[in-house]
């Protein structure tokens, strides 16, 4: 089999950010995810969707220390009432 090289001007960043996302996928280089891509669309088996990215809401330190306590004290047992059905549940939810 003949072989080629494909060259792809790029910028360093990107570069180096696709080979770490690569790696943490499991492959074993760029090159490999590049050569899966390209066997794909040759066989037009390849496709993708371009969606917006969602927005990512950051919880304030003050938010992420009561939800750390709040998540610790469900872990302990401590604030949680148990009820045997829906009904108990609805009752104690209306008193």
């Amino acid at each position: 089999m003949q072989r080629v090289v494909v060259q792809v001007p790029m910028t360093k960043n990107l570069k180096e950010k696709a080979e770490a996302v690569s790696y943490d996928m499991g492959f074993s280089s760029l090159q490999e995810v590049i050569r899966i891509l390209l066997t794909k669309l040759s066989k037009k088996e390849f496709s993708f969707k371009i969606e917006e990215a969602e927005e990512v809401t950051y919880l304030s330190k003050a938010a992420e220390k009561r939800y750390k306590k709040a998540v610790e004290d469900i872990k302990a047992g401590k604030n949680v009432t148990k009820t045997k059905n829906v009904d108990e549940l609805l009752k104690l939810l209306h008193a």
